[in-house]
Order: structure tokens, then C-alpha cells, then sequence
């Protein structure tokens, strides 16, 4: 055993006049400390305390972000590249604050996830994608992300089952999208709970692929229909032969493991004609269009 720690430090009183707030700045330091790859002792700043309670103050908003009607679902097309046409749509999850204005999903999705409100506000955008595509008319395919918290969940299969009753859309336009993160910590659960939602009629696409453990073992065992190539190989397409060759190889592989290959990020009319010169089977990203509201949606059709 080779035991570690992380020590935080506060000082009276220069950063407290009572006991109980001196443990408390001194516990703040201490959980920066544990954060910290180069830190094991920290000192307490005052910017700590700002910092939390701007946390906790957003943790509250978001609980009431549902009820207030913030959250909103933007969709992004997705376009299939032997054909031309749209294959579908992803729900996309926007939080308008009434007074700090947009808050990036890359901040309020793990603060949700810390919270436990990711399954409520799952649900909803379950819900809420599923009705909306309902009325879709082409009937076209709507994806829908799955964080680890709601994947884990013992009730996925039973939620997914309830909204698709609800809203009356088939089970085979539903499209649920994961990483690697949010299977990696309980396979075997996850082989079951995949299992019983593709049971469902149900597609299940592997988000991200190439930027998290990238384990051709889940791509294997693990029953996907589609591989979603992560944004980031996009940077280099068609600047550097590796990068290319990278990408063909990505696509290859998906095909011989018999998934359909979704490249995202596409931004310009080279990377699309690249990718289509590689085979691969849909593309998604500004170039095909920008996130739409529902309302602008209809307008663009």
C-alpha cells in the first residue's frame, strides 16, 4: 500500500474568525487540493468560497430550469452521404438562465450529473424529443445523448418503453446515443440494460468514438448499430496523409464490425467530399446545417 494525501490549509485569522468557518475554508483547500494533479496542499483564497457558492447558486437554478421552462431542445441535421437526404436529427439540450443568458452544456450537464437532477431533466428531454419527432413528417430518425447517470439508472429500459407509448413515435426512429465513459464502469450491467432497450426496436450509437478508452472489446461485445466519429480527427482531414489514413481506417473498421459510421463536425465542403471518398456513411456538423429550435425547423423545411 502506498498511501497518499491531500492536505488544505487555513490560517486564523486571517481567513476566519470562528472555528467552524476556519474547518470549513480549510475543508474548501483541501478539495482543491484532492483536484489538483501538481498541488497535495493548497492554501485557502477567498475566490474558493466565490467559486462554490457560484456552483451551488447554479445547482439551484438548474433544479428549477425544467419547471421555469430554460431548458430548450435544438436539433442538428444528420445527412446521409450515399444518398444526399437527411437521415435525421440529434436532440441537442440548450439551458437559457433568466439572468446569467446561455450556460454551455459542457458545464451544466456534470453539474447535473453531480446533483442527481440529470434523471429528471433525461427524462425530459426524452420526452420532449420523442413527442416533437412524432410529428415529424418525413418520419425522419431523432438521436437522443445518454449520460452515465441515466444509463445506469435500473428504470432506462421501462422510461424508454413508457415515452415511446406516450408519444406514439416507433421505436425504430428513436436512436439513443452513449460513450465509452458511460458503459465503462459496469459492463456487464450495461451489456444487459443495452440488451433490453435494443429489444425494444431501439438503435443505440457509440458517441465519440476515438477520444475516451476507444476498446475495440466494447465494439465487439457490445451490440451497437452506429460508430460516431469524435469531431476532433475532423482538424487534420485533408491537411496530413496520417490523419486521413487514420480516418479510413476508423470507417473500415466500423464496416467490417458491421456499424453504420457517422463522422461529426463537418465544417466545409472538402471534409464532406473526403469522407465520402473514404465510404463513410453519414455526416454531421455546421457545414450541413446549424443547431435548429424547433420553430426554425419548420421554417428551413
Amino acid at each position: 500500500v502506498v498511501p497518499g494525501a491531500s492536505f488544505g490549509v487555513a490560517i486564523y485569522p486571517d481567513d476566519a474568525t470562528t472555528k467552524a468557518i476556519l474547518i470549513n475554508n480549510a475543508d474548501l483547500a483541501m478539495y482543491r487540493a484532492k483536484g489538483s494533479v501538481a498541488q497535495s496542499i493548497c492554501f485557502y483564497e477567498p475566490a474558493m468560497d466565490l467559486i462554490v457558492r457560484a456552483r451551488r447558486s447554479l445547482a439551484a437554478d438548474l433544479r428549477r430550469a425544467v419547471a421555469d421552462n430554460q431548458l430548450s431542445i435544438h436539433y442538428q441535421v444528420q445527412t446521409s452521404l450515399t444518398t444526399g437526404e437527411i437521415r435525421g436529427y440529434e436532440a441537442l439540450l440548450r439551458w437559457q438562465h433568466a439572468t446569467l443568458g446561455t450556460i454551455p452544456p459542457t458545464e451544466f450537464i456534470p453539474l447535473a450529473e453531480e446533483n442527481g437532477v440529470i434523471l429528471e431533466i433525461g427524462a425530459w428531454v426524452l420526452r420532449e424529443a420523442c413527442a416533437r419527432a412524432a410529428t415529424w413528417e418525413p418520419p425522419y430518425t431523432v438521436s437522443v445523448n445518454v449520460s452515465a447517470a441515466q444509463f445506469m439508472h435500473a428504470d432506462l429500459t421501462a422510461l424508454v418503453a413508457d415515452v415511446l407509448e406516450e408519444t406514439g413515435l416507433p421505436a425504430s426512429r428513436l436512436q439513443l446515443e452513449l460513450t465509452e465513459s458511460t458503459i465503462f464502469a459496469g459492463r456487464e450491467r450495461a451489456l444487459d440494460t443495452l440488451r433490453q432497450i435494443k429489444a425494444l426496436g431501439v438503435s443505440i450509437a457509440l458517441d465519440d468514438f476515438g477520444t475516451g478508452y476507444s476498446s475495440l472489446s466494447y465494439l465487439q461485445n457490445l451490440d451497437f448499430d452506429w460508430m460516431k466519429i469524435d469531431k476532433s480527427f475532423m482538424r487534420d482531414l485533408g491537411r496530413r496523409p496520417l490523419a486521413n489514413q487514420v480516418m479510413r481506417s476508423v470507417i473500415e473498421l466500423g464496416h467490417n464490425l458491421g456499424l453504420k459510421v457517422v463522422a461529426e463536425g463537418i465544417e466545409n465542403e472538402w471534409q464532406a467530399r473526403l469522407l465520402q471518398l473514404l465510404n463513410c456513411d453519414c455526416l454531421q456538423g455546421y457545414y450541413l446545417g446549424v443547431r435548429l429550435t424547433l420553430e426554425e425547423m419548420r421554417a428551413d423545411r
